[in-house]
């Protein structure tokens, strides 16, 4: 096995970090008053000028990154690229964007 560059490990940390830190906040969501709807979803995510503004700068980001994650993942054969677009809406993009990185890099290394 190839050893890991700091890159690699940086990746790694953020899909980590890109797990766990969402997870938190949508637990406490969970556990609050508010019932979990698709409707209250989305509603809290255009709450105010300020929050739709980074809802919409993520779904633009998030649709852009994971297009070329496709493309890429087709260029370079990585496999199982269905994964990292169903655990982008299953648990998170945060984790999924460093994640997949993190495995190009050890592709290409």
């Amino acid at each position: 096995m190839r050893s890991w560059t700091g890159v690699m490990w940086f990746y790694l940390l953020m899909a980590i970090a890109g797990a766990l830190l969402p997870w938190y906040f949508n637990i406490q969501a969970l556990l609050g008053p508010v019932p979990f709807t698709l409707k209250n979803y989305i509603a809290a995510g255009f709450a105010n000028n300020f929050v739709a503004s980074i809802s919409i700068d993520f779904l633009i980001a998030a649709s852009t990154m994971m297009t070329w994650m496709i493309i890429e993942s087709r260029r370079i054969k990585m496999r199982y690229i269905g994964w990292y677009i169903a655990f982008t809406f299953l648990i998170s993009f945060a984790m999924t964007c460093p994640l997949f990185l993190f495995n190009r890099e050890r592709l290409l290394k």
